[in-house]
């Protein structure tokens, strides 16, 4: 079975990608008979494809559409009322709340998986042996913009390096919440630094400089740790330096860094019998299929809560409008939810 790394937005495009599966878009609107449409995130894109690919053999005859326009274009095309499911690598944001309520679109907001954002230095990188998080609040808060230009600046002990940094554009789920992690407010980040909407740049990016480093999700590092290394993240200074792994995760010792993510999924859509029959299976069977694209599974009782959560019709986010940091999603799935 054909798994797709973790991006593949500039490379195939969400078109591509789509032809590539054997899909396409819907020509039709999103309820069309047979079609479950979904779109966003490039994070969550991995465990959807899975998930999808595997509904459609054991359904024989529902047709799932996976698309890519990272999880704020695909909440603009949730809250518009044109696809039927969104994949979020951040919880849903103030300003699509309102969107979404001014064109009547009601949602269950349900977590899927853990991801671990990883920070990576290239291979040829031999003095970066843990980062804290003020450092790498030093590297990224906007007034390091035009400043903060060496390794040097960051701790006395590395060398005379200059830094070159890459990262998610500021679309990405990833980028706001790496952003709400680390320099304590989503989107607040310097501009100066290669941005790009598709992680194999990054890679490239950071695998050819000896001073360049970036971040993005866990599952992407696994397809390209011959590359790149992992750089172990202190809390604190008196911490100790945590590696992104699912036992890390799982143990809710690699923080701030692992967040839940999510797919949200229309009120009206899952009227429909196909939608409720994927929805189910995607939490039934995503466990196992989000292992085996590299994420982290959740504890079993959150996919049991999910499930409750949505074979009763709860609507609406357990957030008020932004990333939270350090959340357990067993709180979330009992909070109420918000429309």
């Amino acid at each position: 079975m054909k798994r797709f790394p973790g991006s593949i937005r500039a490379t195939l495009g969400a078109a591509g990608l789509l032809a590539a599966l054997g899909g396409g878009f819907a020509t039709g609107p999103a309820h069309a008979a047979g079609i479950i449409e979904i779109d966003g995130s490039s994070t969550v894109y991995p465990i959807t494809e899975a998930v999808a690919e595997e509904f459609q053999t054991a359904s024989g005859g529902t047709k799932v559409t996976v698309g890519i326009s990272g999880t704020g274009g695909g909440f603009k095309r949730f809250c518009r009322g044109e696809t039927d499911i969104s994949d979020a690598s951040r919880p849903i944001l103030k300003e699509e709340m309102i969107l979404c309520a001014q064109n009547g679109v009601k949602y269950m907001e349900l977590p899927v998986a853990y991801d671990a954002l990883t920070v990576v230095v290239s291979k040829n990188n031999d003095f970066v042996d843990y980062l804290t998080v003020d450092e790498l609040k030093k590297m990224w808060e906007p007034g390091a913009q035009g400043k903060v230009t060496n390794w040097k600046q960051i701790r006395d002990s590395f060398p005379d390096v200059p830094l070159k940094l890459a990262g998610p554009g500021a679309d990405s789920g990833t980028f706001d919440y790496f952003t709400e992690a680390v320099v304590g407010k989503a989107k607040s980040s310097r501009g100066d630094y290669q941005a790009s909407e598709d992680d194999n740049v990054i890679v490239q990016f950071v695998s050819r400089e000896k001073g360049a480093l970036g971040y993005f999700g866990l599952a992407y590092y696994e397809e390209n740790k011959d590359k790149l290394k992992a750089v172990p993240i202190k809390a604190n200074a008196s911490a100790q330096g945590i590696l992104p792994s699912l036992a890390t995760v799982n143990n809710g010792t690699y923080q701030p860094l692992s967040r839940p993510i999510f797919i949200y999924v229309k009120e009206k859509a899952a009227q429909r019998p196909e939608v409720r029959q994927f929805v189910e299976f995607y939490l039934k069977e995503g466990a196992a299929l989000a292992k085996e694209v590299g994420y982290v599974d959740l504890p079993a009782s959150a996919y049991v809560m999910a499930q409750k959560n949505f074979s009763t019709g709860k609507l609406g986010t357990g957030f008020g409008g932004s990333p939270e940091v350090g959340l357990h999603v067993e709180d979330l799935l009992k909070r109420e939810g918000k429309l």
